[in-house]
């Protein structure tokens, strides 16, 4: 289930969405506080996060997926943006250093597919950052704002799902602490309850903010539980009356 592009421009068009934005960006120039040279990418609606890395990296872009519509961004010179199959980037292999996933994952029809294809346009050692929707946190359980909708995660889910796609998950972070609510009351605390949050209940985050690194070794597909994944090799199988090491020869 996608939302609609309107929607997501209306909302960080507010106050609240406004609130959200200025959290979420704050945590992300913590985790990525040197771009200089890099290639970053927005994939889902990631645009209004992205605005603190325009004139420091090489270039920044965002691609939007068909179902959820495209709007051009920055408001200001020619447009960054394009509408894609999140499946099927319109990018050739190792293309980018940093992406950047924002109302994505919980949205998508497979997210294990987003990943792989996130895998496949990464450059070597390259960084992901994925923002999704903890399970266990207020903010999935109201439909009030765009992390209500799709599929939200927990960390152990989240982990789970980048490790099958070959990342390695190095960072892991809580965000929107403060209340999902346009109230007067509401957006003058949550300044407050953000800071309070992230020391007293990590736990009850809004959103997850994980970043992961592309592995380099390669897999082999293995169908586990009924699913296709890629499954790393790290020894060889022994050849036909080949004796194990240490051991006696086959009879």
């Amino acid at each position: 289930m996608y939302v609609d592009v309107v929607d997501l421009r209306n909302f960080y068009g507010g106050p609240l969405g406004g609130l959200v934005r200025r959290h979420l960006r704050a945590r992300l120039v913590e985790m990525w506080p040197k771009v200089s040279g890099d290639r970053i990418l927005g994939l889902g609606y990631a645009t209004p996060f992205l605005r603190p890395f325009l004139g420091r990296a090489e270039r920044v872009l965002g691609f939007m997926p068909a179902r959820q519509g495209v709007v051009n961004w920055p408001a200001e010179g020619p447009s960054a943006t394009a509408l894609v199959d999140e499946c099927a980037l319109p990018l050739p292999d190792s293309a980018i250093d940093r992406l950047l996933m924002v109302h994505t994952l919980e949205t998508a029809d497979d997210p294990d597919a987003v990943l792989r294809e996130a895998w496949r346009v990464l450059a070597p050692g390259g960084r992901l950052i994925a923002v999704v929707p903890n399970r266990i946190g207020l903010w999935a359980r109201l439909e009030s704002t765009p992390f209500g909708f799709g599929r939200p995660f927990t960390q152990g889910q989240l982990d789970t799902a980048l490790k099958d796609a070959l990342f390695s998950p190095i960072d892991w972070r809580g965000a929107l602490y403060m209340l999902p609510s346009t109230g007067r009351l509401a957006l003058r605390s949550a300044a407050t309850l953000e800071r309070l949050g992230s020391k007293s209940w990590p736990t009850f985050a809004g959103v997850l903010v994980v970043e992961a690194t592309k592995q380099l070794y390669q897999g082999i597909p293995q169908r586990v539980g009924g699913r296709l994944r890629m499954a790393p090799v790290f020894r060889p199988a022994l050849a036909r009356g080949e004796a194990p090491r240490g051991g006696l020869e086959a009879s």
